[in-house]
């Protein structure tokens, strides 16, 4: 919720630690908006060691430290929400007349966007189609073209970045693709064995084009199936150890209107939200994180924070960080929290200043590039590699406490409703 005041947090973390009114402050030095230490959040699990959206990645990154792991949602034929980070399974790529590109007499496979085994499966060589998604055209085999239960039989889950990470191959066919109840189970599981609350951060993968898969279906929309699924588990309070994630903004309004659990707007650093472009709104991601009633006080009426690109907040200028916007500041000044997106170790992914060598799969200052974004206040990030997130950012021992007992001040604010 986002008008939380920093005192009060830190009130309630000190309470919450048994500490008294003249204790110090259990996260001095820190600029977020609680003025608790940044978040790390387990970018689809320690997804830099172990396939993404896996089980295995999940469970990796709580034991790195993670606070929060991050579930991308896709929705099945029969209504089920599983953890992909997009709706093909697999994808290949295709020619210039949007036909699927073969080689050899076998399309050629999409070596970035492929995160299933199951174009290597005979019996559903037929599923192969090219549809629609977002305005352009995508060749693959697509989640809501199968059952729960067929994904569940004979579908495992395979390295995405097959060419950069390679020793994650080594784990490929090994895990099944788990349901969203299965990654909150694990969640509970592990919070109760750690003592520490590890949270969820829930995302809806391409909403306008559920909402049609839904209907065709005859299923439940993937929100009010989200929804009643973490207040089954969680309740419905903004003290739950949840925020919910959308790149659309329609959906993340309609969602506000039937829970009271966090949400997080996701800002790109170009384009718009698709729903925007489906209604003629003409407003951009950097629109939306500008501080005015087009932008970030629009955001503030249904949001309680941002999931900011990195290049919103310091742009990169020939390759290296340039000058920080006013994002962090801005968003700080309407009570908005502030997550960065994405952080990775890999060389190919850091700003050139933070480059270890010139080999693109070898690890640079991950940690470097995180303080530069820390210094300004954001209020936690993303990150493929959650150990690397959480030893750049050393925290005190009271935060799991003030993390899970939110619940101590959780009456004391929410966000405003939309109009």
């Amino acid at each position: 919720m986002h008008n939380f005041l920093p005192t009060l947090l830190a009130s309630a973390a000190l309470a919450a630690a048994g500490l008294g009114a003249s204790a110090p402050a259990a996260a001095a030095g820190w600029n977020t908006l609680s003025g608790a230490a940044p978040i790390v959040i387990g970018h689809r699990g320690a997804s830099g060691y172990r396939p993404e959206h896996t089980l295995a990645a999940y469970d990796l990154a709580i034991r790195q430290g993670a606070h929060f792991i991050e579930p991308d949602l896709v929705m099945t034929k029969d209504g089920e929400l599983l953890a992909r980070h997009e709706p093909m399974l697999a994808r290949v790529n295709l020619n210039a007349d949007g036909s699927i590109k073969y080689v050899n007499g076998a399309p050629e496979l999409n070596r970035t966007d492929t995160s299933t085994n199951v174009w290597q499966l005979p019996q559903y060589a037929g599923r192969l189609q090219v549809k629609t998604l977002d305005g352009q055209k995508v060749g693959g085999w697509w989640v809501e073209d199968f059952t729960a239960a067929e994904i569940r039989t004979d579908i495992f889950a395979q390295e995405r970045l097959r060419d950069l990470r390679t020793g994650n191959n080594a784990y490929n066919d090994q895990d099944r693709i788990p349901t969203l109840q299965e990654v909150i189970d694990l969640a509970k599981a592990r919070s109760a064995t750690l003592g520490r609350t590890i949270g969820i951060y829930p995302e809806t993968k391409h909403p306008t084009y559920f909402a049609a898969v839904a209907q065709a279906n005859g299923v439940q929309r993937m929100e009010d199936k989200l929804v009643s699924i973490l207040h089954a588990n969680y309740g419905n309070t903004a003290s739950a150890p949840v925020y919910i994630q959308s790149f659309e903004v329609g959906n993340l309004q309609y969602v506000n209107s039937i829970t009271d659990i966090r949400i997080a707007q996701l800002l790109s650093s170009g384009g718009r939200p698709y729903d925007f472009a489906v209604s003629g709104d003409t407003r951009t991601y950097a629109d939306l994180a500008k501080l005015n009633a087009a932008g970030l006080q629009f955001i503030d009426t249904y949001a309680d924070g941002v999931g900011a690109n990195t290049n919103l907040m310091i742009p990169l200028v020939a390759g290296k960080l340039g000058t920080p916007t006013t994002l962090v500041a801005d968003a700080h000044s309407l009570g908005l929290e502030v997550h960065g997106w994405t952080f990775r170790a890999e060389n190919i992914f850091l700003p050139n200043e933070f480059d270890s060598s010139t080999d693109p799969a070898a690890f640079g200052d991950m940690a470097g590039q995180v303080k530069a974004f820390v210094a300004l206040g954001m209020d936690g990030f993303f990150t493929d590699h959650p150990d690397l997130g959480v030893s750049a950012v050393p925290e005190p021992g009271t935060w799991a406490l003030l993390l899970g007992g939110l619940g101590l001040v959780g009456a004391a604010a929410r966000r405003r409703q939309a109009a």
